[in-house]
């Protein structure tokens, strides 16, 4: 039997198919239109998504016999608003996760109404990147297209509904949407309220490894296929990249160090800090997850390797670098602002510590401490609530470099395993939709019985010593700029 993962991100639809052991047997990707109707707007059209969907899961499955596929699953881009009306028609282009038109609703959710009461309905406080900031904006906005509303929903929920008819979302993507009582895993009152929405326009809940429907016939048959094919509710795209990872259980951990870095911490009993520095969700097993996210982590090290220093050759910038634990030089990687811990837009990337004998390599260590050491901001955050991760997953473009795997290694004080097989959100979509079709009776077990390690990095003793002393000094330079920061951006 094979299993079909769909990864709908904003660029491309990436779909995966696995077999029942966790071998990828085949990857599809098909690209659709991204618009930016003004600066800070982003949109796409949902019906794009289904298109290409459809195209590229015809491409995938091909090769099929009919009654080889037994069920299908999603991951997705998180936040975005998707609106339809009472004949089930597309109202307006999707506002996507990364869209920033929402700032005026957001201080009025945060301060107006407050943080504390936000956090208290939710578990987190208002982004411009969540869905009901959107809806805010669109009430206010755009009247006419708000009266119309008759359904809301996520972006791979669309797809969903498109291919089974079932009004459908998962727990971990709807904790993104700032409607969603994390802790007691059912829709908020209370932000419908203020949203001025009923729930009856929200979509059912699900655990992201239950079955929401079957593929409705006439897609099938499109396909090839006569059989019941399942598909399972699915969800975000972190959510399903820590399934992708074995991140499953409680204390496990996933680092990722991509353009953005996150760091993905499951828990089985709910929590949240008291600053709301990390995201407080629900995650795809049924349990919670918190995550932090730095919006600069590889991205830092391509800036200064291309834009700064002008090279090609990463592996022979990073040769040169001799001392770990011992550079004089830090780095602020808030490039383009920060998210997690500080949520402060108008922080900057800040070098510091320069002298006369300062080299090229110590600035280029300096740029690969500090995204580690922004990354374990947010892990202390958690060690704070009493999350105890004695080992991590870390994944990733940036993980491909064996210094930064050795720095981030020392930094956190814990072991870094490698994983075998890093598809991402696609691959931990499939393994729901296996687990959904009763291959696996829980996602742990999809989990342990599919992911497997390619090696690990183990922290030094001495050096972690080294770096836990330059972590303490690294942690003041923010605080200390916070002030200039806001002056410099009015």
């Amino acid at each position: 039997m094979y299993y079909a993962g769909i990864d709908l991100g904003t660029s491309s639809v990436k779909l995966l198919l696995m077999d029942e052991n966790g071998a990828v047997k085949k990857i599809v990707s098909r690209e659709y239109p991204l618009s930016f109707p003004q600066p800070g707007w982003s949109e796409q059209n949902p019906e794009d998504w289904y298109r290409e969907s459809i195209a590229g899961l015809k491409e995938l499955t091909s090769e099929l016999k009919d009654g080889e596929l037994g069920g299908i699953s999603f991951g997705g881009q998180m936040h975005g608003l998707v609106m339809l009306d009472e004949k089930d028609e597309v109202i307006r282009p999707a506002i996507l996760w990364n869209d920033g038109r929402s700032a005026a609703e957001c201080v009025y959710l945060n301060e107006t109404i407050g943080m504390d009461k936000i956090s208290s309905y939710t578990a987190n406080i208002a982004f411009a990147g969540f869905t009901a900031p959107k809806i805010l904006w669109v009430k206010a906005h755009e009247p006419g297209h708000f009266a119309r509303i008759k359904k809301i929903m996520l972006p791979k929920d669309y797809l969903a509904y498109k291919m089974t008819g079932t009004f459908a979302t998962d727990l971990s993507d709807a904790s993104g949407m700032l409607l969603l009582d994390v802790k007691n895993r059912k829709w908020s009152k209370e932000m419908c309220d203020l949203c001025g929405i009923t729930e009856e326009k929200l979509p059912q809940l699900f655990e992201s490894y239950e079955c929401i429907g079957n593929l409705k016939s006439e897609i099938a048959n499109e396909l090839g296929f006569h059989n019941q094919i399942v598909i399972a509710a699915g969800a975000g795209d972190n959510a399903a990249a820590a399934v992708a990872t074995g991140t499953v259980g409680d204390g496990a951990c996933n680092l990722s160090l991509g353009t953005s870095g996150t760091i993905f911490i499951s828990q089985h009993k709910f929590g949240v800090d008291e600053h709301n520095a990390l995201h407080s969700f629900c995650d795809a097993s049924g349990a919670y997850h918190l995550m932090g996210c730095m919006l600069s982590a590889a991205s830092c090290n391509k800036w200064w390797m291309d834009d700064i220093i002008g090279t090609e050759d990463y592996a022979g910038e990073q040769k040169k670098i001799q001392k770990l634990g011992e550079n004089h030089v830090y780095f602020l990687p808030y490039l383009m602002g920060e998210r997690s811990p500080h949520n402060d837009p108008a922080a900057r990337g800040v070098f510091l510590g320069m002298s006369m004998d300062t080299t090229r390599a110590d600035l280029t260590q300096a740029v690969l401490e500090g995204v580690a050491f922004g990354l374990r901001d947010s892990f202390e955050v958690a060690k704070q609530i009493g999350l105890n991760v004695k080992r991590s997953k870390l994944v990733g473009g940036g993980a491909k470099s064996p210094l930064w795997r050795k720095i981030i290694a020392n930094v956190f004080g814990i072991p870094l395993d490698i994983p075998e097989t890093e598809e991402g959100p696609s691959y931990g979509a499939a393994m729901l939709a296996a687990v959904a079709c009763g291959k696996y009776k829980t996602v742990e077990e999809a989990a342990n019985a599919i992911v497997k390690v390619t090696g690990t990095e183990e922290p030094d003793k001495d050096l972690t010593a080294k770096y836990d002393a330059q972590y303490q000094r690294f942690r003041t330079i923010y605080p200390a700029q916070k002030e200039l920061f806001r002056k410099f951006a009015e």
